[in-house]
């Protein structure tokens, strides 16, 4: 369905955003970069408790919900896939920054999640994350990189994914019921985003 031109309502008790689409044909920086002190990145394998507790400690402030909520076979299955890669930046040991690609599609590579937690911004950290990225995504037999963002995100993502070499090529509107309505995440969560019932 396409919208019209003008206002749409959005239900009670949900929340619409505008998605957008963004690709890359070719890395545009794949320069390996120092990481600062005490910090490390690894691919690594989590289990499930572990990966939901850093996708939430990540994502809640943008109302990440996708992984929170899925069934826990599904999960697993998708984290033990070859078709996944899921890397960790860890200070001093902890967690605080992931980026997992999905490589299920014949000849692309999805960055299916990016972010690190609030108090780890403004380090350096997302360009070395992206280089990275972008090194392992085309790694493959990868003739598309892929990701998508939306304006629950981060403010600065848009902007980052653009400066990155991704470039914008479809928008949609998502609308989905509030996780804090849902009991998903607290209703004190994302305080930016009005919780309407």
């Amino acid at each position: 369905m396409t919208l019209t031109t003008g206002m749409h309502s959005v239900p009670a008790g949900h929340i619409a955003t505008v998605v957008t689409y963004l690709q890359m044909t070719a890395p545009s920086n794949t320069t390996p970069k120092t990481q600062p002190a005490g910090m490390t990145v690894e691919q690594e394998t989590l289990e499930l408790e572990n990966y939901r507790a850093l996708f939430r400690a990540v994502g809640a402030p943008w109302l990440w919900t996708s992984r929170l909520v899925m069934q826990d076979d599904t999960l697993r299955e998708i984290l033990a896939s070859t078709d996944t890669e899921l890397w960790i930046i860890r200070k001093d040991g902890d967690p605080i920054a992931f980026f997992e690609l999905d490589f299920s599609m014949a000849g692309g590579c999805e960055l299916a999640f990016f972010g690190m937690i609030t108090a780890a911004t403004g380090q350096g950290l997302g360009g070395s994350m992206m280089a990275l990225a972008q090194s392992r995504a085309f790694t493959r037999d990868t003739s598309v990189f892929t990701v998508h963002t939306c304006c629950l995100d981060d403010p600065r993502a848009l902007e980052f994914y653009i400066k990155a070499g991704f470039v914008p090529y479809k928008r949609k509107i998502e609308v989905f019921a509030d996780p804090r309505l849902q009991g998903v995440l607290a209703k004190t969560t994302a305080p930016q985003i009005p919780c309407l019932t």
